[in-house]
């Protein structure tokens, strides 16, 4: 049987987010959305979460391009000069591997945001991290500890089968993974062998930004056996505070509700849900 998730980071970031969330999941393959908890819109994407109960909701840990749930006076070693977190991924993982002071700083804040996901009261379906952050061995660490406390059960480790993305573009050319690749099937083994459910397949590395329907349609007719997981970045426009540039965020509300995709997903081979239905 083909397994399939369809999930919508960055949930919480603005309204255009949210709006392509909730028509996206109304209308078309959508099946769950990850929550910034910190983020401007979090509080909206609540609300219209407890409206939803079908959409499957879970954690989206940001620790780069966001605000900390703590005041940055508590995690100082995490933030720049106007309290929002590092953009040197590089050298930021490095203080969190090496220092101390750092790791606990690191640990105290993703308990805040498990913390901040818990008063939502929605269950928590999932758990991954803004820019796979969690492929940092440390910080897989610190998350699979203080996560068992807060019941979490799945996550997300973005591992794509080359073959798959060939198939699904024959024309084309993914940029390869060769800096991710090694981190994730590492990561992918320590996570099951700590009991979480890990999906066999992850789509939206390569492609980030543009998943589009041709795209996306190809994806699914190229499924494997197994658990899969797409996952797309949604908005009803972009230009919104902490848009990405280039992406293309309305070709990705429209990848998810085209009559051709719906249709893909609807074969009677696939079954859709989140991660907690599996």
């Amino acid at each position: 049987m083909k397994n399939l998730i369809v999930t919508a980071d960055d949930y919480g970031a603005a309204r255009e987010v949210n709006d392509a969330v909730e028509h996206a999941h109304r209308h078309g393959i959508l099946t769950a959305a990850s929550l910034m908890v910190a983020a401007p819109a979090a509080a909206d994407a609540v609300a219209r979460a407890r409206m939803m109960p079908d959409l499957r909701v879970g954690l989206h840990i940001v620790l780069v391009e966001g605000r900390p749930v703590l005041p940055p006076a508590d995690v100082p070693d995490l933030v720049d000069g106007t309290g929002h977190f590092r953009t040197d991924m590089a050298r930021a993982g490095a203080a969190m591997f090496f220092r101390p002071t750092v790791r606990r700083q690191l640990a105290a804040e993703i308990a805040a945001q498990f913390e901040a996901y818990r008063a939502t009261g929605l269950p928590l379906d999932h758990v991954n991290t803004h820019k796979h952050f969690h492929l940092h061995p440390t910080i897989s660490s610190v998350i699979l500890r203080i996560g068992r406390a807060y019941g979490m059960r799945a996550i997300r480790v973005p591992l794509e089968p080359r073959a798959a993305l060939a198939a699904a573009e024959p024309h084309g050319r993914a940029p390869p993974a060769y800096v991710t690749a090694p981190w994730a099937r590492l990561s992918r083994r320590r996570l099951r062998r700590a009991g979480l459910l890990v999906p066999d397949a992850v789509f939206g590395l390569a492609w980030s930004g543009a998943m589009t329907a041709p795209r996306v349609r190809g994806l699914i007719t190229c499924l494997r056996d197994g658990l899969s997981e797409i996952y797309l970045h949604p908005a009803t426009d972009g230009g919104f505070a902490g848009a990405a540039p280039g992406y293309r965020y309305k070709d990705e509300l429209a990848a998810l509700t085209a009559p051709d995709v719906v249709a893909a997903a609807r074969d009677p081979g696939i079954r859709l849900g989140g991660f907690a239905d599996f």
